[in-house]
Parts: structure tokens; sequence; C-alpha cells
């Protein structure tokens, strides 16, 4: 995991551990368990909020996640682009982060189960 840009021992030691004590089936299953899921609020037609984190899992991996998502924004070419392309498409920068850390969970999620080193190159 340390091959991929902005996931340093913090990053890689608190997702090893997490998903050696559970065990998930896809990127997306550990995503939801860690609360990276934006989660809707609506109520009726009278109330629209903004979708937000589900905060559902352990908040400690998701604050060393975030840290690691701002630095990929700026060192991991598929993260930045995804960012990118959020900000353009006129997401707050709070919600494309959101969506840069579940990137990173899911590029996190690929080098384990495929256990190759991370490609910057790959499908861009």
């Amino acid at each position: 995991m340390l091959s991929i840009p902005a996931v340093g021992s913090q990053v890689g030691n608190h997702l090893l551990a997490v998903m050696h004590n559970h065990q998930f089936q896809s990127a997306e299953q550990l995503a939801a368990y860690l609360g990276l899921v934006p989660a809707e609020r609506q109520s009726g037609t009278s109330l629209l909020g903004r979708p937000r984190l589900s905060k559902a899992g352990p908040a400690r991996i998701r604050a060393v996640l975030y840290m690691a998502a701002i630095v990929g924004t700026q060192h991991n070419p598929h993260i930045k682009a995804l960012y990118q392309r959020l900000q353009a498409r006129g997401k707050t920068k709070m919600s494309a982060l959101g969506a840069a850390m579940r990137k990173l969970v899911h590029l996190c999620f690929g080098v384990l189960k495929t256990r190759l080193p991370y490609q910057p190159n790959y499908a861009i």
C-alpha cells in the first residue's frame, strides 16, 4: 500500500487493522464501514439538505484518511483528477475531499486485493 502516493504508514496500518478484523468482499463495503458514503438528507418536499458523509465508522481512521486525501489531491494523479473534476462541476471542497477519501480507500483495497504495487498511469 505504501506504493500509493499519499498513503503512508499511518493510513496503511489503520486500513490493515480494519481489513484484518473484518471480511469485506468489495471496496464499496469497506468505504461504507468507514463512513465514507454520502448520506442524503431529505424529509418530504419542504426540506432538502446537502448530502454529507454518513460518518458511521471509526472517526480516527476518517481523520487519517482526510489528511491523506489532502496530500493525494496534490501528488496522486487519480485523486487529483477526481478532485479537479468534481470542483469543476460545482461541488464544494469538502464534498470533493470526501470523494477523494473514498477513492483512496478504493485504491488501497485494490492494491491489497491484487497484491500488485500501485500503477499511477493505469487507466488515465
